[in-house]
Order: structure tokens, then C-alpha cells, then sequence
């Protein structure tokens, strides 16, 4: 600076000049529900959002993670980049999420987190590991462990697991499911969580059997990242947990959630109008989320507030929920859209898993027939007018950042109902047979 003649910079001054109430970092919205805001996020929001986490969560100083997000969004920005600086842990950089695994092998991380996608690929892949195990012995204990895991994972959601059992499943945790974990590079974490969208219940009780318990957690941007996550050792597949300590919630009249605390943003860059939108008068973040909460506080997610389907006699239904119906029923499937607002009946776009698909054509007869099977036994987990009636499966996948996903895999559904216009209309002409 001084060869540029540029005038002396008092860094000393400058940080102590900084307030708990002055911008840490501006971050803008993913604009899945229309124009990114720029959030304007405090000292005083991060700091706490990581007292509040610890408190549920505690992280051991020093530790290991793996920042794989754009660091432009605000997950990765808390978890990594500002929770390093707190607790003096050495972060990972990975550009290529698809060498996720292979490098978490590497780096052994002490804090591991992800959103369904992830978690449901890592199951294929051990799925595919069980049945390929060449010793008859082996491969029947690790069954036979894992319905041990299974059955404590259901005893402990009940209350409570018997001695004998929990002493049984130990037994086969130390000889199988430990050597598991350290073969992901996982066996050091102390905190698991899952979020961006629901996860499937039976993927959180698989890997509780085998030892990786998984907090789902609940979030946005104008919260500092983090609004709820389940506590450990007392987790409800289907919600995403209690408020963090010091955040409080409730819900609107038309069961929009509404947050109110610390770490709620500052309010939009330039844009007082869009804040006085979101924040109300007496504090309270209106975060677009339609929920409920039930007796213990556990906070359930039901969908975006602006993105129901109504369809044209007026029912209202989550695109969300029908569409993790759809996925839970293939791993072929790698994300489905539900389509239906003021139509008569509901239809999808599926995209498929490139890993499972393995180089199948998106309209290879067997897929299709595939895809159409995996829909029906969705459409058996949903109400008669929630039904996907017909379905259209996409040429190319879609990749997280890309044209129809944010960087956490949320659907930008505006731009793909625009890309697929055509498509869409299709579903709805009249069937010639």
C-alpha cells in the first residue's frame, strides 16, 4: 500500500472500531420463490448462531471439516468458514462433490453434514457393499446386525432400550460398524446433521443403525443459516428438531412459522421494504415455511408457504411431500418436481441419478417402466388427489449450482417450469389412447 501510495492502514484501529451490530457478510438468497435478496447478516447474528449450535451440540476445539458449498452460501459460511475461526478447526476444501466420500476417507472430519441426496447415495453404496460381501458368514452378521441397529434405533424412539439389546448391538457395532465408519473417514465425528430438504425416514433409521445418528436441522439465510435442529439421542424422523436456545417460534394464523432472536438477519441490502415484509414490527422473521409444532416444540416442515399446489377444485397439497414420496421409492430417481397448481390432477418431471443410472437412457424402455413402477408404489403413500397421474422423465441430470438446482440441490421450480414448458403441457394434452 505504501509503494502504491495509498495511505497508511491502522488494522488494530480498523477491528476494534467493529460493533456486534455492524455487516459481517452480505449473502444473497437463493431465489428459489422469486429475485435474490442480498441478507445483510451481523457479528452479533453469527456469533449467535454457533453459541446457540454449541449448546445443543458442543464442538471440540481444533477439529476437522469439509467445506464442499460454495462459499458463497450461507451453510457453508457458519459451518466452516466463521465456526473455524471460533473453535480453531483446520477446513478441507473440495470442489467436486462427487469425490466427497473418497475424500472424507482422507481428511476423517469431526463434523460431517449433508443434504438427503448425499446421505441417500452414501446408503446405495453400502447397500451394494452388503450384498456384494463374498463370506456367507460375514454377510450374515452384518444383517444380522443391522436388524439389531434397527430394532434399538425403533426402542429408543420409544422410550427406552432394553439392557440385553443395547448390550447385543455393541457388540456388533465394535466389530462391524466401527470398522465401517473409519472406512468412510467418519468414525471421528462428533455431530451429524442432514438439511435443504426432507429426508426420508428410513435413511435416517438405517444409518442410526449402524451407528451414524443424523440430526435433521431447519434453516435460512435470513436466520443465519441454522433456525432448529434435532437434539441428540432424542431425534423424530419427519421434523427438523426444537429452535436452537435463544430463538423462539411460533405459527401464524395460516400456519406460516415465524422466528424471532438473535440470529435474525439485519434485513435485506437496500431494500427497507422487503424487510419490513419479512421481519415484522415486533421481531418476528416470517420465513415462508408452513409447518406445525407439536407438544415437545419439535418444528415440522410442511412446505413453502408460496409454493403449495392448488389445484383447480381448490385442494391444497406439498409438492414437497408427494415429491419425497416419489424419490423415496427408487434410487433411480434423482429428483422429481409434482406439478398441478390450478390443474385438475398432478403430474411430475423426473430427473434421474446419474450414478444409478449408469449411462441408461433417460427414455430406455426399462427405465421408463422402472420409473413408472417406483411412482406407483409413491402414489401408495399418498391421498388420491395427491397422485402423480403422469410423468415425464427429463434428457439430462441436473446438477447442483445448475439451471434447476441451488448449490444445496433446492429446486429452482420457476425456471423449471419456464425450461420445461412444453413438456409440462404435454402431460396435460389428452391422452389419444
Amino acid at each position: 500500500l505504501e509503494r502504491l501510495g495509498a495511505p497508511e492502514f491502522d488494522f488494530e484501529a480498523a477491528w476494534r472500531a467493529v460493533t456486534p451490530e455492524d455487516v459481517l457478510c452480505l449473502i444473497y438468497s437463493s431465489g428459489t420463490t422469486g429475485p435474490s435478496k442480498g441478507v445483510e447478516l451481523t457479528h452479533h447474528n453469527m456469533l449467535s448462531q454457533l453459541r446457540a449450535f454449541d449448546a445443543v451440540y458442543p464442538i471440540t476445539p481444533g477439529g476437522r471439516c469439509i467445506s464442499f458449498l460454495p462459499s458463497a452460501h450461507v451453510a457453508d459460511r457458519w459451518c466452516t468458514h466463521y465456526s473455524s475461526m471460533v473453535y480453531g478447526s483446520t477446513v478441507h476444501c473440495l470442489s467436486d462433490t462427487k469425490k466427497l466420500f473418497a475424500y472424507t476417507a482422507q481428511v476423517r472430519p469431526t463434523v460431517w453434514g449433508g443434504v438427503p441426496r448425499i446421505w441417500e447415495k452414501l446408503k446405495v453404496a453400502l447397500d451394494g457393499m452388503l450384498a456384494a460381501e463374498p463370506d456367507p458368514e460375514r454377510r450374515a452378521a452384518l444383517q444380522h446386525g443391522l436388524e439389531l441397529g434397527l430394532e434399538r434405533t425403533r426402542a429408543r424412539r420409544a422410550g427406552g432400550v432394553p439392557e440385553e439389546l443395547e448390550r447385543r448391538w455393541r457388540e456388533a457395532d465394535a466389530k462391524l460398524f466401527l470398522r465401517i465408519r473409519a472406512a468412510l473417514g467418519v468414525d471421528q465425528v462428533e455431530a451429524f446433521a442432514v438439511g435443504s430438504a426432507p429426508t426420508p425416514p428410513h435413511i435416517l433409521d438405517f444409518f442410526a443403525a449402524i451407528g451414524i445418528e443424523i440430526a435433521e436441522m431447519w434453516g435460512l439465510t435470513e436466520c443465519s443459516s441454522n433456525a432448529a435442529i434435532n437434539p441428540p439421542g432424542a431425534i423424530k424422523p419427519g421434523t427438523v428438531g426444537k429452535p436452537l436456545p435463544g430463538l423462539e417460534a411460533r405459527l401464524a394464523e395460516d400456519g406460516e412459522i415465524l422466528l424471532r432472536g438473535p440470529v435474525v438477519m439485519k434485513g435485506y441490502r437496500n431494500e427497507p421494504e422487503k424487510t419490513a415484509e419479512a421481519v415484522d414490527a415486533d421481531g418476528w422473521l416470517h420465513t415462508g415455511d408452513v409447518g406445525s409444532i407439536d407438544a415437545d416444540g419439535y418444528i415440522r416442515i410442511i412446505d413453502r408457504k408460496k409454493e403449495l399446489i392448488i389445484n383447480s377444485a381448490g385442494k391444497n397439497m406439498s409438492p414437497i411431500a408427494i415429491e419425497s414420496a416419489i424419490k423415496g421409492a427408487s434410487s433411480l430417481i434423482g429428483q422429481a418436481v409434482a406439478i398441478g397448481d390450478g390443474r385438475p390432477y398432478n403430474v411430475a418431471l423426473i430427473a434421474l441419478d446419474p450414478d444409478v443410472a449408469a449411462g441408461r437412457a433417460h427414455d430406455d424402455p426399462t427405465v421408463v417402466r422402472e420409473i413408472g413402477d417406483a411412482i406407483a408404489r409413491g402414489n401408495e403413500r399418498l391421498a388420491r388427489v395427491e397422485q402423480i397421474k403422469r410423468f415425464h422423465i427429463v434428457a439430462e441430470p441436473w446438477e447442483p449450482g445448475g439451471p434447476c438446482l441451488t448449490p444445496t440441490s433446492k429446486l429452482k421450480r420457476k425456471p423449471i417450469a419456464e425450461r420445461y414448458a412444453a413438456e409440462i403441457e404435454a402431460l396435460y394434452a389428452p391422452d389419444p389412447q
